[in-house]
């Protein structure tokens, strides 16, 4: 009798999908964000987004790169939003101080310093 009922939930087993049995991955190959990010004014952070009801705040750098931090409080990013220096807040306030994920991988290469009678032209012209 045991050996029929092993060789029952055995043949059970095959006929369930793979997929059922699978694990989720801890960290997916790649993200798709639905969070919209607005862009901010920032030496350093291109956009910023967030979603209160999951309570997750996403930063887009300047050279492409978005991460996504985990269980992030509205007035975390209200206090973003709102200060004078968004790479600064981020380096004190948010770096280091929550779990994050990165959603994309550095895009852009980094500028090349430029010469002092370039970085001139540049000023002149009204840039920072």
């Amino acid at each position: 009798m045991l050996r029929i009922s092993l060789a029952v939930f055995v043949a059970m087993l095959d006929a369930i999908p793979v997929a059922y049995c699978a694990e989720p991955s801890p960290t997916p190959d790649h993200i798709i964000s639905r969070i919209p990010r607005q862009p901010v004014q920032s030496t350093a952070i291109a956009k910023v987004g967030y979603s209160k009801r999951r309570r997750i705040l996403e930063i887009e750098f300047v050279n492409g790169a978005v991460y996504r931090y985990l269980d992030v409080p509205s007035a975390v990013y209200r206090d973003l939003m709102s200060a004078e220096s968004k790479a600064r807040f981020y380096d004190f306030k948010i770096k280091g101080h929550y779990r994050s994920v990165l959603i994309r991988p550095p895009q852009k290469q980094q500028v090349p310093t430029k010469s002092p009678a370039s970085a001139q032209s540049y000023g002149a012209a009204g840039h920072e």
